[in-house]
């Protein structure tokens, strides 16, 4: 993912940040099938298959309201009232579970399929097919990008309004009709499209090949709305009266089977501001390592509508998504099921029941 030299690669497969990656990946959940019949059970792959012992659950323990275990501890922030909870060896990591509430997770679950994915913020999609406008609406009408040519045939030296160098070959949005018999151009549904997500950058335009925020790109500020609840959010993670400055965003899109692999964000002037991390959709297994990746990493379950901080020491550490669940009755998301029940709603129901989506603000400098 970053560039690792084969030999570099091969280590870091023996290292105990990887040997969590690999533990919790290959999960799986006990069979709620053939419970009445005679069946051998497979023994366990790497010895932990099928064993989320290890994992901290804040939620349960917020719930049950007894001493903590060793290392935990709540935190009281000042002008602060929801819970925050933090390990004593990994100063500058807050938790904060459930800070949002179920109509606050549906609203941006919705911002991040319909209006985070709009040019100028660029997408995964966009060094394939240019700059896609409405694509969640498109996916909602069933619609196909079709590959069109402009009318000169020619590569304009000239920029859109996204940023983009206008193409010889461009896409839109057609009705799925419009596709005649032995059609030879390119051509994506949009709902294929939507499944094929996997990040978008607000504000500030991160550039992956790069590694560093390119201020030369379009872009528009961040949302007012995410920009005050990120605000909000940071303020366990601030000195006392010093606010957040939200400046840039990555939205990260989950499917089924997508893990995101131990990192560190460095790209940041002042580390000594948060990395305010909101979770939407399905429960997934989020681990907090080490400053190298030969540290054990602490596992714990991240749900959607919690909230992470790390600022400060913790931006050094190693952290990544080894696992989403996926199953139904894994997922944990019975709430968000309640209220995205509408004909609306329908097409983004469909996607988070097997998705999970990660929204992190910056304050770049």
């Amino acid at each position: 993912m970053y560039g690792e030299t084969e030999p570099a690669a091969a280590a870091s497969e023996r290292t105990a940040f990887r040997q969590a990656e690999k533990k919790y990946k290959l999960y799986k959940p006990p069979s709620t099938k053939g419970r009445g019949r005679s069946r051998r059970r497979k023994k366990p792959i790497d010895g932990g298959v099928g064993d989320l012992s290890e994992v901290v659950d804040f939620h349960a323990l917020l719930a049950c309201g007894v001493e903590l275990p060793a290392g935990i501890c709540r935190c009281n922030c000042p002008g602060f009232d929801l819970p925050v909870f933090r390990f004593l060896d990994r100063p500058g990591f807050y938790f904060i579970p459930g800070a949002l509430s179920t109509e606050q997770q549906c609203f941006w679950i919705r911002e991040s399929l319909k209006t985070f994915p709009q040019p100028p913020n660029r997408t995964n999609l966009t060094a394939l097919y240019g700059p896609i406008f409405d694509l969640l609406t498109a996916a909602q009408n069933q619609k196909v990008l079709l590959e069109v040519q402009n009318s000169d045939g020619q590569e304009s030296n000239e920029r859109s309004n996204s940023g983009e160098k206008t193409r010889s070959i461009n896409f839109k949005f057609v009705e799925h009709s419009k596709i005649e018999k032995g059609e030879t151009r390119r051509s994506t549904t949009a709902t294929t499209l939507v499944r094929k997500l996997r990040w978008s950058t607000l504000g500030l335009q991160f550039d992956w090949s790069k590694r560093n925020y390119d201020v030369s790109l379009p872009h528009n500020s961040i949302l007012d709305a995410l920009a005050t609840l990120a605000k909000k959010m940071a303020i366990p993670a601030m000195p006392s009266g010093v606010e957040f400055s939200p400046e840039a965003a990555i939205v990260n899109y989950y499917g089924p089977s997508d893990m995101l692999g131990g990192h560190v964000d460095d790209m940041e002037a002042d580390w000594t501001k948060p990395i305010v991390s909101i979770s939407l959709g399905c429960k997934c297994i989020f681990l907090l390592g080490g400053k190298t990746r030969d540290e054990v990493p602490r596992a714990m379950f991240l749900r959607s509508g919690d909230i992470v901080l790390m600022a400060g020491e913790a931006r050094e550490r190693f952290h990544g998504v080894p696992r989403i669940f996926t199953e139904i009755d894994q997922q944990e998301i019975s709430g968000l099921v309640s209220q995205l029940s509408g004909d609306d709603d329908r097409f983004i129901l469909d996607y988070i029941h097997s998705s999970r989506i990660n929204i992190n603000i910056r304050q770049v400098y």
